[in-house]
């Protein structure tokens, strides 16, 4: 199997939540291509959801020098860095970018709108999180930030309607 047949097995993993797996893979391509931003952001996410930090930071910030343009990996470094409670000025910068770089995206919306909950800045997070909703009214994590945030600034009626909301969206969750 060639390196394009093994990058498609690994993102397959990846999708699976097979992460070990996935990691392997994303280490040998790694070796066959060093230069390749997407492959350290690939390896990054795995290595996050293994728990093992440090090495999944180490990987997103190498994709980040490759390539210092990707609102993706902007979004996720800037993402985790906030839900970790680590360089909050930084990670509200990396989330800025990627928001300037994918305005329309309501994941990324929701980051910085999430970044800014996180803060204290609730207002600002209403702002966000609102917008966040309008490009992704179907995703119950942005629905059930909006909710987090509504119930800080007193809007407690809305508040239990979008996580109400967010719970229809995915009763398992």
């Amino acid at each position: 199997t060639g390196p394009r047949g093994r990058r498609a097995m690994a993102d397959m993993y990846r999708n699976l939540e097979r992460w070990d797996e996935a990691e392997g893979l994303y280490d040998a391509l790694i070796t066959e291509n060093a230069r390749d931003w997407r492959l350290y952001f690939a390896r990054g996410a795995a290595r996050d959801r293994l728990g093992r930090w440090s090495e999944a930071e180490a990987d997103l910030r190498r994709a980040l020098e490759l390539s210092p343009e990707q609102p993706d990996v902007s979004n996720y470094l800037g993402y985790t860095l906030v839900e970790r409670g680590e360089n909050m000025d930084e990670a509200l910068r990396l989330i800025r970018s990627a928001v300037a770089q994918r305005p329309m995206s309501g994941a990324i919306t929701d980051s910085l709108g999430w970044a800014y909950f996180k803060l204290g800045d609730y207002e600002q997070a209403v702002t966000y999180l609102e917008r966040a909703v309008e490009l992704e009214p179907a995703s119950p994590v942005i629905v059930d930030h909006l909710g987090d945030a509504y119930w800080r600034v007193g809007r407690r009626i809305e508040a239990r309607f979008q996580w109400q909301r967010a719970i229809s969206l995915y009763p398992e969750g």
